[in-house]
C-alpha cells in the first residue's frame, strides 16, 4: 500500500528543502552558543528546524526516489 508517492523531481526538491532546514538549524545553534545572552529561543528553533529537516529528507528518501 502506497501512503504517499512522488516524483523523482519532487523527492530531489523535498531532499533539498530538508537539507537547507538542518544548515539552518545549524546556523541557528550556533548563533546561540555564540550570543552572550541566556534566552536560548535559537536553540528552539535549530532544534526544530533540525527535526523538520529530517523528516523531509526521510519521506524524500523513502518516497520520493532520492
Amino acid at each position: 500500500m502506497t501512503l504517499l508517492a512522488l516524483s523523482a523531481h519532487t523527492g530531489i526538491r523535498t531532499a533539498e528543502v530538508g537539507f537547507l532546514l538542518m544548515a539552518i538549524a545549524g546556523a541557528a545553534i550556533a548563533f546561540d552558543a555564540a550570543a552572550p545572552t541566556t534566552k536560548r529561543t535559537w536553540s528552539l528553533v535549530g532544534g526544530i528546524a533540525l527535526a523538520a529537516g529530517a523528516v523531509l529528507v526521510i519521506v524524500a528518501t523513502h518516497w520520493g526516489h532520492f
